[in-house]
């Protein structure tokens, strides 16, 4: 069996769609995935080694913006071509998108051979992208059970997101060795996402003497040279003085340490974006959300919300951030280790453990052919 995945953009769009694969190649599957040149699944896809193939991919805005015009009037339809032509010659059982704009045509092309489609929903609010495609889905896997009121109920199923295998079994002992910190001492891991958070990267560093005083930092702030916030972050730390500059780590990217990254941290700082939410969730990690605003539908707001609602977090908006409100939320949850106990226990308890699993047994009933008439006919033509 042959199962697409359509996806990307970003890492939660990414890295549901890697988690999955990888119970299907071990249920004996022939994983493939169709993506952007320029969004991260490009870059990891292949290090997960999967075959790619890259579309041209047009962006869903719902502002006005130029640049809708081309992507609406030619990369839109150029994607959907290319990802035509794939699927014919692939011939794949099933298309499973993940969400993103780069998975809209490889569903519309999908739809127009017949190949049915699972879609997986991360967020609380659902994407522009995943609203269209769940209009013609066979099913639509759901992260959080609110999501469901917008989308086809008689076609939801509540699975979960998952996580990627590798980051379970991190080692504080090992990220201390790596970034010569001190186990003792509690670590909080700011982390932007892969373009790095202008605002909280500046908050951060305006509060870098007083926030090292209560504990040592893992900071990943992204190299956007829009925002030069990685040089500005790295003069700021060079103006340290010791013993605060040893605990003060500054990196543009986080690899495949992140998993010691994770479980080293007392307390994560970060977006509330699907990525962040969900590896704080699946690994109960206390959390302050600072919500991006203007995202479609506010979903990063709702994510973070619903979490905090369930005591596994704390929300900052950005409109309330400054360095004083955020050193005082750090002081309050790092000095108050029973508190910060029970928000990593509650934000375990909203994570699905086998989500991966949940998903992957849900594209295997859906394209078996002896339950998908349409696919019989694509397989004859």
């Amino acid at each position: 069996m042959r199962v697409v995945i359509a996806g990307g953009g970003t890492g939660g769009h990414t890295s549901a769609g890697l988690a999955v694969a990888s119970v299907l190649e071990e249920r004996g599957a022939d994983v493939q995935w169709i993506g952007s040149r320029t969004g991260i699944e490009a870059r990891r896809v292949p290090e997960a080694g999967l075959r790619f193939h890259v579309i041209p991919a047009g962006k869903l805005r719902r502002y006005w913006d130029w640049h809708n015009v081309s992507d609406l009037a030619v990369r839109m339809p150029a994607g959907v071509a290319r990802s035509w032509q794939l699927l014919r010659r692939l011939r794949p059982s099933l298309l499973f998108a993940t969400g993103g704009f780069v998975s809209l045509p490889p569903a519309l092309a999908a739809r127009a051979l017949g190949i049915p489609i699972v879609v997986h929903e991360q967020t609380a609010v659902p994407g522009l992208a995943n609203r269209i495609v769940a209009g013609f889905a066979r099913r639509i896997a759901l992260t959080f059970a609110v999501s469901g009121e917008a989308l086809p109920k008689d076609r939801c199923v509540l699975t979960g997101n998952p996580l990627r295998p590798e980051l379970r079994g991190g080692s504080r002992e090992a990220a201390c060795r790596r970034f010569s910190l001190d186990p003792a001492l509690p670590i909080v891991y700011v982390t932007g996402g892969a373009q790095g958070a202008h605002r909280i990267n500046r908050t951060v560093g305006e509060m870098l003497p007083d926030l090292l005083t209560a504990c040592q930092v893992i900071h990943q702030c992204g190299d956007n040279p829009s925002t030069g916030d990685r040089s500005w972050l790295a003069a700021r730390a060079e103006a340290l003085r010791d013993p605060l500059g040893r605990r003060y780590v500054l990196t543009a990217y986080v690899g495949s340490e992140l998993a010691d990254v994770y479980a080293a941290a007392d307390l994560v700082i970060g977006r509330s974006g699907a990525g962040t939410v969900n590896e704080c969730l699946h690994l109960g990690k206390p959390a302050i959300y600072i919500p991006l605003p203007g995202t479609s539908g506010d979903e990063q707001t709702v994510n973070a919300r619903l979490v905090e609602a369930a005591g596994g977090g704390l929300v900052l908006p950005q409109t309330s951030l400054t360095p004083a409100a955020l050193l005082a939320a750090v002081e309050r949850l790092l000095t108050d280790h029973q508190m910060l106990q029970a928000m990593g226990e509650r934000a375990r308890t909203m994570a699905v453990p086998d989500a991966a699993e949940r998903i992957a047994r849900l594209i295997l009933e859906v394209a078996a052919p002896e339950t998908n008439p349409s696919m019989k006919t694509f397989e004859r033509a």
